[in-house]
């Protein structure tokens, strides 16, 4: 018995705790190890009942206090005492739920909305016995943090990963500008990068004369959060999409929970079987960035549309405006002289029909090579890469990489005047 009762009270490092509890729960309860479950819950519903009794006790004796108050998950922690002085540093709360030890969120004090998109990154290559007390010291450094999530194993340590949100984007760039290869032990480096919250997903198997609207309704039906249906038109015949569409939805969980409930198998939509899959997700790009571009993309252009038709309709609102114009089949780059003329242009164009077929007109997405180059291998768990010397400018075109995808691309054969306009996966 007393064998028995050392073990569970390893298990319970709450060493006062234990010790009354042993006087007021009978043991005869704990007849294996599987029993310690049974004698922990004994013991904090006793705790909960003696409650009242307590209070004069609690208040001759801060020990006590402050075991009574140890958050599910920092309790027999192996550093508990450390992430105990870590909470009493910054009043940030502090539990463990769903494989994951959660500080923050929201952080002590706060009254505004929950950051956005773009505010979160993610941190590979945590040695696994590593933890809050010597991670939180290092990301804050960069800006206030939102909420860290450490994924845990069943056996304490961690599982190699995290996530780190801040208040604000520029903090979360900083992270991964300052932070990528930070030396968190001697020849321990972590790994940094934007998280990307992917709240869309890629389907297939959807018959060509169905319009948006109609595909719209049928996903809406069968999962929740829907926000907005992506389809493309053929480029052959716009009044046919290609076989596949991209919902967007609500938030990450409505669209991992559609996901699961889409996989083949699961269900049929319009009588036969879909192909469902996560969407490559669109990197973000720096609002100053984005207010330098004086370059359109230019999408849904029929096959036999040129590039002096192109030209001439662009330029049309100031002659000499459009320098260039690089289309490749149903898509097209519209290089603009300055900015100004490149925004009227699309106000002007965007949703009219040219030679048949309804123009989308954006500003193109200017990608650093060396940003999305980090991007893409910590996105498949490798190191970060040594960036390649590039010529300038630094900055690539992000087309759409869907319509890429569809003609079977990605970029092997856009070589020569093409290759800038690509960022080369």
């Amino acid at each position: 018995m007393h064998k028995l009762y050392n073990q569970v009270a390893q298990l319970l490092p709450l060493g006062r705790k234990v010790a009354r509890a042993k006087a007021r729960v009978p043991l005869t309860c704990c007849t294996s190890i599987a029993g310690a479950e049974r004698f922990y819950h004994a013991v904090n519903e006793f705790d909960a009942m003696t409650a009242e009794d307590s209070t004069a006790r609690m208040s001759n004796d801060s020990t006590n206090v402050a075991t009574t108050k140890v958050p599910e998950g920092v309790a027999g922690a192996p550093n508990e005492a450390a992430l105990l002085a870590l909470m009493a540093r910054t009043g940030y709360s502090m539990i463990q739920e769903n494989g994951q030890r959660k500080y923050g969120g929201p952080p002590p004090g706060w009254e505004g909305l929950h950051p956005p998109r773009g505010c979160e990154v993610f941190v590979g290559k945590i040695p696994r016995d590593v933890y809050e007390d010597e991670l939180v010291p290092v990301f804050e450094s960069v800006g206030r943090i939102y909420e860290m999530r450490l994924m845990m194993d069943f056996d304490g340590k961690n599982r190699g990963y995290a996530f780190v949100m801040y208040t604000q984007k520029h903090e979360a760039k900083r992270a991964v500008r300052e932070l990528n290869n930070y030396e968190i032990r001697p020849g321990r480096l972590l790994g940094v990068c934007c998280s990307v919250d992917n709240c869309r997903l890629f389907i297939g198997g959807i018959p060509k004369m169905k319009k948006r609207e109609e595909i719209l309704e049928e996903i809406a039906k069968v999962t929740e959060g829907v926000l907005d249906v992506i389809v493309y038109a053929s480029a052959a015949d716009k009044m046919k999409n290609r076989g596949f569409a991209f919902v967007e939805y609500e938030s990450h969980r409505a669209a991992a929970m559609a996901r699961r409930k889409l996989m083949p198998g699961r269900i049929q939509l319009w009588g036969h079987q879909i192909a469902v899959d996560w969407a490559e997700p669109e990197i973000d790009v720096d609002e100053d960035v984005m207010e330098t571009v004086k370059i359109l993309y230019v999408r849904n252009l029929m096959i036999e549309t040129t590039e002096d038709t192109i030209k001439k309709v662009f330029g049309q609102f100031n002659p000499g405006c459009v320098e260039r114009v690089k289309k490749i089949r149903d898509y097209a780059f519209v290089h603009f002289t300055t900015r100004e003329d490149a925004i009227h242009a699309m106000n002007n164009l965007n949703g009219v029909e040219l030679e048949g077929s309804c123009l989308e007109v954006t500003l193109a997405k200017p990608v650093d090579k060396e940003q999305y180059t980090r991007y893409q291998k910590a996105a498949k768990g490798g190191a970060a890469a040594t960036s390649e010397v590039t010529q300038q400018p630094n900055y690539v075109y992000s087309c759409d990489p869907y319509t890429l995808a569809y003609y079977g691309y990605p970029y092997n054969a856009l070589i020569g005047p093409n290759r800038d306009y690509f960022v080369k996966g």
